[in-house]
């Protein structure tokens, strides 16, 4: 079995499932809770593993929205536009993007007004973002 073969067993369980013990990691991916640590660890430190996170449903929050807000940013500012959003306290999660815009941000907000509010003062007051459209999750189906 290659290297790259085991890390992405681990990697496939760990995105399942990224409450599974090392002992649950070791048996799905046949090897041993040693070498699990080993290529976790690794995973880390290579940055390919950034965070581990719970998935929430959008529908069974109460009193909060999320939404993924596609950007807009001038070429020539990206670079620094892209560092401050980061910085942006309500920006949970920021994609870059090949799609309809060049970044994507998860926004939580307690309702469309708050959401709005947060466009208009944080995210369109970064130099360099030209635009800034949003689509509210309604409901987790997978």
């Amino acid at each position: 079995m290659t290297t790259s073969a085991t890390a992405d067993r681990i990697l496939e369980i760990l995105e399942a499932d990224a409450q599974a013990s090392v002992s649950e990691i070791a048996e799905r991916a046949d090897v041993s809770k040693p070498t699990v640590r080993k290529y976790i660890r690794q995973l880390e430190e290579d940055g390919v593993i950034v965070g581990y996170s719970a998935e929430v449903d959008p529908k069974k929050l109460s009193g909060q929205s999320i939404a993924l807000v596609g950007m807009d940013v001038a070429s020539d500012q990206y670079v620094d536009a892209t560092r401050e959003l980061k910085e942006l306290e309500d920006v949970e999660t920021l994609y870059s993007s090949s799609g309809d815009h060049m970044l994507l941000a998860e926004v939580r907000a307690s309702d469309g007004d708050a959401l709005g509010k947060i466009i208009n003062d944080e995210i369109l007051a970064v130099d360099g973002v030209t635009a800034a459209h949003p689509t509210f999750l309604q409901e987790r189906l997978k």
